[in-house]
């Protein structure tokens, strides 16, 4: 599964929302009417979950955002705290690696940062400009902070303190996690329905070592080792 992510170094989202949003997309492709038996997605999607899945986060600006919304798949807008550009994730309807439609061969898979939001963005960032001619009045303008908003959602995901991932690496353990929560056999089915209703969002945390190590959880996502970490690592957890 191809997953794009709108990427503005003029005006930054920042990283938990980004990666919040998109698996908010994931899991509303999934559950979608298209993806459903006699759907046009099902087959496509059907094979993707029966085999090794895999999720490969992209970056697009400008025109090459606006060119991947015409390719099969769902967009979820989330918005952020003061100062900051909503998160914005398209999960693409899964297919072969190659070739890979123009659109998306256009896009970049490799250095994709979002900030945190504890502190500025660096430059270019239209904030950080302001922020400057504003003689460092901050609170005017941008809210601080690296912590979930999505106050009240039904499901969250925990990431691992113990290893660094890159934005997209994150992006792809969250969007899982709640994958395996929505497919989960332990969800109450009218907490399925209810988080349907809320449009699958998920709060995202980071807890601390001790906590980390001492408490499962109902889903756990264990990564392979292909590419940023020494597999197999546990990544993410997710629970309601």
């Amino acid at each position: 599964m191809q997953i794009t992510l709108r990427y503005d170094k003029v005006h930054p989202s920042r990283r938990l929302d980004v990666a919040e949003a998109t698996a908010r997309a994931v899991v509303a492709l999934l559950a979608s009417p298209e993806a459903a038996p006699g759907g046009p997605w099902h087959e496509a999607v059907r094979y993707w979950r029966d085999g090794r899945i895999r999720k490969l986060v992209r970056r697009a600006r400008g025109r090459r955002w606006d060119e991947v919304q015409a390719l099969p798949g769902v967009t979820v807008t989330q918005d952020g705290p003061l100062g900051w550009a909503p998160a914005e994730a398209r999960a693409l309807v899964p297919g072969p690696v190659r070739p890979l439609p123009t659109a998306l061969a256009k896009t970049q898979v490799e250095g994709t940062h979002f900030p945190d939001g504890d502190e500025l963005p660096p430059a270019p960032a239209a904030v950080t400009a302001a922020v400057d001619r504003a003689a460092g009045r901050t609170a005017d303008l941008l809210a601080l902070g690296s912590a979930s908003t999505s106050q009240g959602a039904l499901v969250t995901v925990e990431v691992t303190p113990l290893h660094e991932m890159t934005s997209g690496k994150l992006c792809a353990q969250v969007a899982h996690a709640a994958q395996l929560a929505w497919q989960s056999p332990d969800m109450p089915p009218a907490l399925r329905n209810a988080w349907a209703e809320d449009g699958y969002r998920v709060r995202v945390v980071l807890p601390g070592a001790d906590s980390w190590r001492s408490t499962p959880r109902p889903v756990s996502v264990v990564d392979a080792g292909f590419t940023e970490l020494d597999g197999p690592t546990e990544t993410t957890r997710a629970f309601w």
